[in-house]
């Protein structure tokens, strides 16, 4: 039978060739960056780190944003590759779970489901959408997209729903405030926290310096 280092370097490897293709912001590295600090927030934690390292790995493996808003479609991909290497059901359960629940839209939804462990990689996940780091994938996603990178006579919209924040076009700015900026404030747990207010403060600071670029 597996133990947890073989099924980790497992499924470390289908990740890897699953995602040998993906946009820059979404790719291998992203989920690197994640799991890495997923263990490092987990280590603070009495948390069940398989769950914590699984769902870190997994969880864009099929993100709906490149499957035409498909929302299903990466918690059954993350639950069938873990029952195909005989990973227990209730692990998988808890991993579709955090999948399905951890992304920032589902927010809109309410709190559906939550465990230490969701918000753990929850965290981390949105570490990497902020700081130095969030603004390189937010500019590369942006790019992706093929939309501005500031317009200042399209507004900020902090009232979006569900379905005008997953099909909004506007430039790649507006996003810091629609999404970025507000992360901080949303962390689950304290060493999440704690690294999200430096990162945040840095965005502040890129901002300040882009507004002064443009002239004021």
């Amino acid at each position: 039978m597996m133990d947890d280092t073989n099924f980790i370097e497992q499924t470390c490897a289908f990740v890897q060739q699953k995602l040998k293709d993906a946009e820059g912001g979404h790719d291998w590295w992203h989920i690197h960056r994640v799991w890495t600090n997923a263990k490092k927030i987990a280590a603070n934690e009495n948390a069940d780190l398989l769950v914590v390292e699984l769902a870190a790995l997994l969880h864009d493996i099929a993100d709906s944003k490149f499957h035409n808003g498909d929302e299903e479609i990466g918690p059954k991909t993350a639950a069938v590759y873990l029952e195909s290497i005989g990973v227990d059901d209730a692990t998988v359960n808890h991993v579709e779970q955090i999948i399905k629940h951890m992304s920032f839209k589902s927010g809109f939804d309410g709190h559906k489901f939550y465990s230490i462990e969701m918000g753990i990689v929850q965290d981390a996940d949105r570490l990497d959408a902020i700081g130095a780091i969030g603004i390189a994938r937010c500019f590369t996603y942006g790019g992706f997209k093929n939309r501005e990178i500031y317009n200042p006579e399209i507004p900020v919209n902090l009232n979006m729903t569900k379905e005008e924040y997953k099909n909004s076009t506007a430039p790649t700015i507006n996003h810091f405030y629609e999404k970025l900026l507000l992360l901080k404030d949303k962390m689950n747990t304290n060493a999440g926290k704690q690294l999200a207010q430096q990162r945040h403060d840095f965005m502040l600071t890129y901002l300040g310096q882009f507004y002064f670029e443009c002239g004021g």
